[in-house]
Formats: C-alpha cells, sequence, structure tokens
C-alpha cells in the first residue's frame, strides 16, 4: 500500500510540475487574436469609433460645440466609455488630428497610384485634389485650424502636428511625381500653386455667398500645371 501511495504521489508531482511548466509556457506565448492581441484589437477599434464620432461632431457642429458628452452620444457609448479611453477633450482631439492626417496621406496616395497609364497625369491630379479638399477629413482639419487661432491649447500641438505632415505630405508628392524630379524649383512652384489655389477656392465656399466658376479655375491651372512640367 506504500509503494503504491509512493507511485500515486509521484505522478501527482509530476502533473503539478507539468502544470508548472505549461502555465509558464503560455505566460511567455505571443498573445494571440483570441488571447490579449484580440483584446487590443477591440480597443483599438473601440478608441477608433470615439474618433470618428469626433471627427462628424466637429464638421456638424464646430469644434466648440464638440463636447464630451456629444461624441459619446455620436459614438452610441456611455460617457465613462469615452473617460476611459481619453480622459479629455483634449486627447481624443490629439488622437482625431493624428487620425486626419494619416488618413489624408492614404487617400492622396491611393488616388494618385489609381491614375492609369497614359492618362493626363495633371488634369487627373488637379481633380483628384479638389475631391479630398471637399471631403469631411480635410472640413474637419480646416475647422481645426481655425479655432487653433484662439486656442493656445489647441494650437500648441495642433502647429507642430501640421509642420510635420506638411513635410510628409511634401515628400510624398514628390515620390509619386518623379517625372518632375529633374526640376525641383518647378515642381515647388506647381505644387504651392495648385495648393494655394485650390486650398482657397475651398475656403471660399465657407465664406462667400457668390458663386465662382470653379471649372474655369481648375482648368486655367492645369494649363498652368503642364507648362510648368519639365520637357521629357
Amino acid at each position: 500500500m506504500e509503494h503504491v501511495n509512493a507511485k500515486s504521489m509521484n505522478r501527482a508531482s509530476a502533473q503539478r510540475g507539468q502544470s508548472v511548466e505549461g502555465n509558464k509556457l503560455r505566460e511567455k506565448r505571443p498573445a494571440g487574436p483570441g488571447e490579449l492581441g484580440w483584446q487590443a484589437q477591440k480597443s483599438e477599434a473601440t478608441r477608433n469609433q470615439f474618433i470618428s464620432a469626433a471627427i462628424r461632431c466637429i464638421v456638424e457642429s464646430s469644434y466648440s460645440k464638440t463636447t464630451m458628452m456629444k461624441i459619446s452620444e455620436k459614438a452610441g457609448r456611455s460617457r465613462g466609455a469615452t473617460l476611459h479611453h481619453f480622459p479629455s477633450k483634449m486627447d481624443i482631439i490629439r488622437a482625431a488630428v493624428h487620425y486626419l492626417h494619416e488618413k489624408r496621406l492614404q487617400a492622396f496616395r491611393r488616388s494618385i497610384k489609381e491614375i492609369p497609364e497614359g492618362a493626363d497625369m495633371a488634369h487627373m491630379a488637379v481633380q483628384a485634389y479638389s475631391a479630398h479638399l471637399n471631403h469631411p477629413i480635410y472640413v474637419a482639419l480646416f475647422e481645426l485650424s481655425v479655432a487653433a487661432r484662439t486656442d493656445n491649447e489647441l494650437k500648441e500641438f495642433l502647429v507642430p502636428a501640421q509642420l510635420a505632415f506638411d513635410r510628409e505630405w511634401y515628400q510624398t508628392a514628390w515620390d509619386l511625381f518623379p517625372e518632375w524630379h529633374s526640376d525641383r524649383k518647378a515642381f515647388d512652384l506647381a505644387l504651392n500653386l495648385s495648393q494655394q489655389l485650390m486650398e482657397g477656392m475651398m475656403i471660399s465656399n465657407f465664406t462667400h455667398a457668390r458663386q465662382i466658376d470653379k471649372k474655369q479655375l481648375l482648368d486655367y491651372l492645369e494649363v498652368k500645371v503642364r507648362e510648368l512640367k519639365p520637357a521629357d
């Protein structure tokens, strides 16, 4: 009997050892989609839901009227859930600015890369950027830029974020248009002309009742861009 009990105790001890070792291996193993990795994905999706809700509030109601309560209602979540992910309005606005900048770059790259080979690049690029400026993404950033003029807390992080974006935007445009690489000065002029004219046109939609002939201006811009393009 003592012999049998000793064998049982040895087996139990070995099983406990295997269990401890198994727990250690599970602790070391990277989290999969069904464990911590899935939870992280869920948390990220929830954060993006709040960010999207904040952007919709800014576009529909303005930055000054955007509150944590309105963001929560727009997202269909409780205020407590919103505060769990974003302790303050400024926290969610920071995240929204980063999100908007990333989306702008992605949309710009996609629209240019989708231009078919042999197409009129000047026409397609101008049209793509014009459509981009009328997207809610740009409207939200414009609203934040206006608000930052008198909101020092917003201005403190928005200005550096915009400068960083401008550098990446310029590099992205340079990479996407290799046919301009022989004349950077002409490229800079064409890019600045396009941005200033089309952004000014977009702003006029908010500030002027008088309708302008957008097609006429865009057609003229295309002519000037073609004139600036380096010879093949």
